[in-house]
């Protein structure tokens, strides 16, 4: 099973990319960020006519977040179990493959300008994310929490850690509260299949970051015991970088047994 997650940055305007993006990367379940549009003007017809199942929490103009599965979804969550939050940044669903998995799509907040009011509600809902990840972990089901962090984990996790160095996604804080919830027992998914220094996920689209690889990595999986037990391989898909209106994110896919 290949789960894949994706910060598209508007579905409407760059679906085109994104159907060309998902028909290459092959994956099974695939959670998306940052939709900008409600739920119900995301482009289900498109999507279901390639065979996917689409749970989606929408927001106009603003975050958002789906999963889109080629296996039917049950149990399907909207919104963190730990806090009220009128922003649509998580969803969640279990994935009915023949060994099912549950599966968490969020889009963290980024926290700027910091410190502030951005930054106090990005590390309120990265504490509310670790209990719902602590509650998770106590039913004993596989499970993978995907998504855009907006957390850098590490000094080589970016082209230049003194560029980011007062940035929210790089803060003390910000990496404390990201450490916190993998020792929780999550394993996150780069670092056990791959773990090169600078290998990004982002770039922006101003100064030519990509053409220069000035990116970060802030896209991740953390996975479950039971999941990490199922865990073979992960992939970045730069390519989707390249295309016509991109985003300034790319796929992160993660492959598992069964």
């Amino acid at each position: 099973m290949r789960i894949a997650t994706w910060n598209v940055n508007s579905i409407k305007a760059r679906l085109s990319t994104v159907l060309e993006v998902l028909g290459a990367i092959d994956c099974d379940v695939v959670c998306l960020q940052e939709l900008k549009c409600e739920t119900d003007g995301f482009p289900y017809l498109e999507l279901e006519e390639l065979g996917w199942t689409c749970a989606v929490h929408g927001q106009k103009s603003y975050n958002g977040v789906a999963i889109l599965s080629k296996y039917p979804l049950d149990d399907v969550q909207r919104g963190l179990s730990t806090m009220e939050d009128d922003q649509a940044r998580y969803i969640e669903a279990l994935v009915m493959a023949d060994t099912p998995i549950r599966v968490g799509g969020l889009y963290l907040p980024n926290g700027n300008p910091a410190p502030g009011p951005k930054y106090d509600y990005k590390l309120e809902w990265m504490d509310a994310l670790e209990g719902h990840a602590r509650a998770l972990l106590k039913t004993e089901e596989a499970f993978v929490l995907c998504g855009d962090y907006n957390v850098i984990p590490g000094v080589n996790d970016s082209w230049d850690e003194t560029v980011w160095a007062d940035d929210a996604l790089a803060l003390p804080e910000t990496r404390q509260a990201f450490r916190r919830l993998k020792n929780l027992g999550l394993t996150d998914v780069f670092e056990t299949c791959d773990g090169r220094a600078h290998q990004y996920t982002f770039w922006d689209y101003q100064g030519g970051a990509f053409q220069k690889d000035h990116g970060i990595r802030i896209d991740h999986l953390l996975c479950s015991p039971q999941a990490a037990d199922r865990l073979t391989g992960v992939e970045i898909y730069r390519k989707a970088r390249t295309l016509d209106k991109p985003s300034d994110h790319v796929p992160v896919i993660g492959t598992f047994v069964g």
